[in-house]
């Protein structure tokens, strides 16, 4: 594995709203916290909260973004999400494509 490759993320998402996710995806985007992110949904979670077990609807966020940013696209997702404990999950990305990687990096770095 390239270790130069280790250095970029996928981070899941989850939003109770197609409008929430668009407004999270829209934000990460615009402040250059990820070059991307796929909405996709709606999607059905079960899982436990506050001792009960939920069925219910959500769209599923994937962005891509730099090692670096992770803990402040986090940061910022705690800021807009509507839930208490939003979901926040960062993957390793072990191979990309060098172009996509390039792009990624740029779309990620501060504006000039």
């Amino acid at each position: 594995m390239d270790e130069d490759r280790t250095c970029y993320r996928v981070v899941l998402m989850t939003a109770g709203t197609a409008e929430e996710a668009a407004a999270l995806a829209q934000s990460l985007v615009q402040e250059r916290l990820a070059a991307c992110v796929n909405i996709v949904g709606p999607i059905r979670s079960v899982y436990r909260w506050q001792g009960r077990v939920e069925d219910g609807a959500e769209h599923l966020l994937i962005a891509k973004t730099q090692q670096g940013l992770v803990e402040r696209l986090a940061a910022r997702v705690r800021e807009l999400h509507s839930y208490q404990v939003p979901e926040v999950l960062s993957l390793p990305i072990d191979y990309g494509w060098p172009p996509y990687l390039a792009w990624l990096t740029a779309e990620t770095a501060p504006a000039p």
